[in-house]
């Protein structure tokens, strides 16, 4: 199975946009199902309903920290070429979906829905909703990245 396919799996099992991504990559990450559902859990609905960065691309972003992310907090060259890889990953998935901004994706107004009950998962929200799409994009282009550096 693909991390495209996996991460959309585990959205349908009802993880937000940013878990589905995160658990999607747990093995490379070296963490357990657990652990990357806590990681994600914060993100979902675009940082916890707030309807801003997509949880979806928020995962993709955690997921690259970890995987090709800096640690030498001495070294400003490898900063920059991280931020130009994240700036790069966030363009490409800006250019397929039109924003990385949760509610310009789903085309909320500032502050509409932002309450933090989650919506339920039925045939409505996956009828309405492009989130699934959004997960999948996101896995495959941090799966492209991933295998062309």
């Amino acid at each position: 199975m693909t991390h495209e396919e996996k991460a959309l799996q585990y959205f349908k099992d009802g993880a937000n946009c940013a878990q589905a991504v995160v658990l999607a990559f747990h093995e490379e990450l070296g963490i357990d199902e657990a652990a990357a559902a806590r990681l994600g859990s914060s993100f979902g609905g675009g940082i916890g309903r707030l309807r801003e960065v997509c949880g979806a691309v928020s995962g993709m972003m955690m997921v690259y920290g970890m995987l090709r992310g800096y640690d030498d907090l001495r070294d400003p060259a490898a900063k920059k070429a991280h931020y130009q890889n994240v700036q790069a990953l966030a363009a490409k998935f800006r250019e397929e979906n039109g924003s990385i901004v949760c509610r310009e994706l789903l085309d909320l107004r500032k502050n509409e829905n932002s309450d933090p009950t989650p919506t339920p998962r039925d045939a409505n929200f996956y009828h309405s909703r492009s989130c699934a799409g959004f997960v999948q994009c996101a896995a495959r282009l941090l799966d492209e990245a991933l295998k062309t550096e």
